[in-house]
């Protein structure tokens, strides 16, 4: 008999041996480590795919696999940006672990639900969308730390944001291929991101405000944009994101330091 191996353990070892990868990067020269970064992000994405490989067809294989391949490319380049001390990487290290396993969890529910009805399919979608955000965050925070051009950081923002909101948008309807529509929501949202990039990189505030206030606006228009794809965009909706825009925008002015 074939000795088979259940999802779920697929998905424990993937956990385990990125975590194990992540952890080894440190060893490597500080030049080596980006080209470390890059290979670890492609093993995240064969394991994702040898973990969920049953369930996917077609556009799944960039839709489903992109957000954890990404997840570990933001934490291994954030992770440079963490104390070098074990007190503080490991709990990273944990984190990531239990990221990475909630991630395959949850793309494996969106590549079932693809094919059938399946009632945890609107709790994945909440957790994909956190996972998005604080993906998007990891990514923008290392990007406003190395106090680019304003117009390389609108490059890199729409760089890393466009794999990430892509998913994020798709996983709402399911859909077997890239729609004009999808792809145009897409592509407002990237614009919007990058104009908001440009900017912050003249204002006046910490990398860790800017990337939150960048990562914020994320939350605003892909939170109105997939209400908008389920038909569920009414005027309360729009008011209590709008909301939380406008404490973001009041927590900035409050945190800039306007002095010379």
């Amino acid at each position: 008999m074939a000795f088979k191996i259940s999802k779920r353990r697929k998905f424990v070892v993937s956990a385990i041996v990125l975590s194990l990868g992540l952890l080894s990067i440190q060893v490597f020269n500080l030049s080596w480590r980006y080209v470390a970064i890059c290979l670890l992000s492609v093993v995240t994405y064969i394991l994702s795919a040898w973990s969920l490989s049953e369930g996917l067809e077609g556009i799944e294989w960039i839709t489903v696999l992109f957000l954890p391949t990404l997840f570990t490319a933001g934490i291994g380049f954030f992770y440079f940006l963490v104390p070098s001390r074990w007190f503080t990487r490991v709990p990273v290290i944990g984190l990531y672990g239990l990221g990475i396993y909630s991630l395959m969890l949850i793309e494996n529910i969106f590549s079932v639900a693809a094919i059938r009805t399946i009632q945890l399919l609107r709790s994945a979608q909440a957790v994909g969308f956190l996972m998005t955000l604080v993906t998007t965050f990891l990514f923008y925070d290392t990007i406003f730390s190395y106090r680019l051009d304003p117009w390389l950081n609108i490059f890199w923002v729409a760089l890393v944001s466009f794999p990430l909101v892509l998913p994020a948008l798709w996983c709402i309807n399911l859909e077997e291929k890239v729609t004009q529509r999808l792809l145009l929501y897409t592509l407002v949202l990237i614009l919007i991101q990058g104009e908001i990039a440009l900017a912050i990189s003249f204002w006046p505030v910490t990398v860790a405000v800017g990337s939150l206030a960048l990562a914020s606006t994320l939350y605003i228009t892909l939170g109105l944009s997939q209400n908008s794809l389920s038909e569920k965009l009414f005027k309360k909706t729009i008011n209590e994101y709008f909301t939380v825009g406008l404490v973001v925008l009041v927590v900035i002015f409050l945190t800039t330091h306007w002095g010379g």
